[in-house]
């Protein structure tokens, strides 16, 4: 369980949420997967980080039971996704990395669509709480097509909630999106992370895996070639030579100070204008 950011108390959990041993993948002479193993400790959130091709769409879905590894097992919230793919399915939710929302239903009907299909009782009542829970309860009864990025994302994540899932995939949840739309998308991760929910997501921006993750995993030209907490991952490295600078605001800072909502930032608005 995720007591505070970036620790998770591993005192009263018997087994891991996710272990990945020896998995392999190929197509005809591409290997993509060459012998991947990491474990996910149950709620936490683990971050799966690597450049354009290097194999962790591929992974996600292997975890998912949408494609057969090679070689090597694979066990998810303690069932095997190769010989127990339907238990896996019922235990997982999955988000790809782009919002896989109807445009033209409005944001309750979306949820209330999926909470049928999953044969669940109440759908008018998960739908709202759910859209309050995303902070989306105004928008809700407006269609998709009129939602900006971030709120199409954390719909996208709210449906993918539905059913209590004890582990979600996440696959480059914020590409796309702007810098407001991530850091609302990053907040919904850290709390689903601290209400239980084990999350591991794939991430190509180094940011974003620094900002969430309790355990990061590098993985390259398909191997994870390193695999350790943010703090474990800099000692890889020589010390820093020391240097005392004044600090400057970061790009970030300096966008949140200038569109943010408040009297404040209006100020800072006109002071700059």
């Amino acid at each position: 369980m995720r007591t505070e950011k970036g620790n998770t108390d591993m005192s009263t959990t018997t087994a891991p949420a996710i272990r990945v041993q020896g998995i392999q993948k190929s197509y005809k002479e591409l290997h993509v997967l060459r012998g991947v193993d990491f474990e996910v400790a149950p709620g936490s959130i683990f971050a799966l980080l690597g450049s354009n091709g290097a194999g962790k769409t591929t992974m996600i879905r292997i975890l998912s039971t949408l494609l057969k590894q090679d070689a090597g097992t694979a066990v998810v919230a303690g069932s095997d996704v190769a010989t127990d793919a339907f238990s896996v399915r019922e235990a997982i939710s999955l988000t790809g990395q782009f919002a896989a929302v109807d445009e033209i239903l409005s944001g309750k009907e979306n949820l209330v669509l999926v909470a049928k299909l999953r044969h669940l009782k109440n759908t008018d009542q998960i739908a709202d709480d759910l859209l309050a829970r995303f902070s989306l309860t105004e928008a809700g009864s407006r269609k998709v097509a009129t939602y900006s990025g971030g709120m199409r994302r954390r719909l996208d994540i709210a449906m993918s909630l539905i059913g209590q899932p004890k582990v979600l995939f996440l696959d480059e949840p914020t590409t796309g999106l702007d810098p407001e739309a991530r850091i609302e998308v990053w907040q919904v991760i850290k709390e689903l992370a601290t209400q239980g929910t084990t999350v591991l997501l794939t991430t190509q921006y180094l940011d974003e895996a620094e900002q969430l993750a309790d355990r990061i995993a590098i993985l390259h030209q398909g191997r994870i070639i390193a695999n350790g907490t943010l703090g474990e991952l800099k000692q890889l490295l020589p010390p820093a030579t020391v240097e005392y600078v004044e600090k400057q605001p970061t790009l970030e800072e300096i966008f949140l100070a200038l569109v943010g909502t408040g009297s404040k930032n209006n100020e800072l608005s006109e002071d700059l204008s």
